[in-house]
């Protein structure tokens, strides 16, 4: 097979490495990609992931077998409508089931309709009904939410009245995020552990993928700005088989469910970020693709033929697949150029890597580079995730930090807690002892 992967971040290059493992991957193309992808061996072209008319004619030119479109731009507007309409097998769920994450009114309005638990909301178009609610509430935090595409920022969490009302100015009234932000969601603060839990999806059967907790904030200790996510690990171990069993029967399959109801279905990666709370666990928000960097701590402990499972979701065939995970855990760690999330240098040396861009020991998935002149400069603000896996949660961390010691460039900025929050949950004993377990329901697909 011939495939095309659209975008150039960190998360597709997560996917290619994997789909590159297929015997059935004959040629791996990206568009636009970046110095990594390149390096890896997948040829790169210069169209621009949300242009929907180059990348069919891309997609025609090359006479690709599959198209897998993973950002969430492209997806909203509809790219893989238009590539189906040429006749292409595609990964990915079509426009008007992207709006899950195209529109949060959308998916809140989603889940009050059809008891999916998520947090107390309402919708505001208008600054000053915004600010009045809030003033009326006078509960901090208080959720403040572009309704639009934000690149993972559009969130704000406003710690007392003039941080609530700056936001809601910034957003509907001084169009911070464009249009994504004149209208906002107002909502209620949850409590507990997050996590990320991606699955697949033919819109029959939901296949949930390894659990996994981000670290969005740019600094240890979750302080500073929110970011697209300077780390992630796999799996999740406040995710426990119980919890896991709570929310296929009350959110996962409720919301395939919903979204069929609604002739809007599901066909892709669909993303549930969930909060733990005391009354259970809910939905904060949904997405239509890969997480990123989620991905790069899921994808590669993936067992199960990726190319096969995405073939059987276009072909509404899920069920007869049957995913593996490997054991045990696996840790990412981005590094970031000085600045993210407001501005910072491009052009910057990469030193420490081979000239495949990659380090003995670890998966360096690249986000934000360019190769030039056989080198890797800084291209973006999240710059490199450096990956590992290990037998325990421990050990991958550890081995993904020993692997960014060994890289540099110019102001390169990390956390240095990345699953800290995830080993404090577990005890010492299982600190040495912890194992995915092989033959459990947790991720048996329904």
């Amino acid at each position: 097979m011939k495939i095309l992967v659209v975008g150039g971040g960190g998360r597709e290059h997560a996917i290619i490495r994997k789909l590159a493992q297929s015997p059935k991957a004959e040629k791996i193309y990206c568009t636009p990609g970046n110095g990594g992808i390149e390096a890896d061996g997948a040829e790169c072209f210069n169209v621009s992931a949300t242009d929907i008319e180059g990348v069919q004619a891309l997609a025609q030119r090359l006479e690709v077998d599959m198209v897998v479109v993973a950002p969430d731009d492209p997806l909203v507007l509809g790219m893989v409508d238009a590539l189906q309409e040429k006749g292409f097998m595609t990964f990915g769920p079509k426009k008007n089931a992207a709006i899950i994450e195209g529109s949060k009114v959308f998916s809140k309005e989603l889940m009050k309709k059809y008891s999916i638990p998520t947090a107390r909301y309402e919708v505001f178009t208008d600054s000053e009904s915004a600010i009045s609610y809030v003033k009326e509430q006078n509960t901090y935090p208080a959720v403040i939410k572009a309704d639009g595409l934000a690149l993972g920022k559009g969130v704000i969490l406003a710690q007392n009245e003039e941080e609530a009302v700056n936001a809601i100015r910034s957003m509907i009234d001084n169009k911070q995020f464009g249009d994504s932000s004149s209208t906002i969601v107002v909502e209620e603060f949850l409590t507990g552990p997050e996590v990320s839990v991606l699955s697949f999806t033919d819109g029959k059967t939901v296949v949930p993928m390894l659990s996994s907790m981000d670290h969005k904030r740019a600094y240890d200790n979750d302080e500073g700005l929110n970011t697209g996510g300077m780390g992630t690990v796999a799996p999740n171990p406040y995710y426990t088989a119980e919890i896991a069993q709570e929310c296929m029967d009350k959110i996962f399959l409720p919301t395939m469910n919903a979204m069929n109801a609604e002739g809007r279905t599901f066909e892709g990666c669909l993303y549930f970020g969930l909060m733990l709370t005391p009354d259970g666990p809910k939905v904060i928000e949904y997405n239509c693709r890969f997480g990123d960097p989620e991905t790069q701590v899921v994808l590669p402990m993936l067992e199960t033929d990726l190319t096969d499972i995405m073939e059987a979701i276009y072909n509404h065939r899920l069920s007869e697949i049957d995913v593996k995970w490997s054991l045990g855990s696996c840790a990412c760690v981005v590094m970031a150029s000085g600045g993210y999330p407001l501005s910072y240098p491009k052009g910057l040396e990469i030193s420490g890597l081979n000239e495949n861009g990659q380090l003995d020991g670890c998966e360096v998935f690249h986000a934000g580079t360019k190769l030039a002149d056989g080198k890797f400069l800084t291209n973006g603000g999240r710059v490199l995730g450096v990956t590992a896996k290990g037998s325990t949660l421990k050990a991958a961390i550890d081995s993904a930090y020993a692997g960014v010691e060994r890289i540099g460039f110019e102001n390169a900025h990390y956390r240095k807690d990345i699953g800290q929050k995830a080993l404090k949950a577990l005890s010492d004993e299982s600190l040495e002892s912890e194992k995915y377990p092989e033959d459990n329901d947790v991720y048996s697909k329904q």
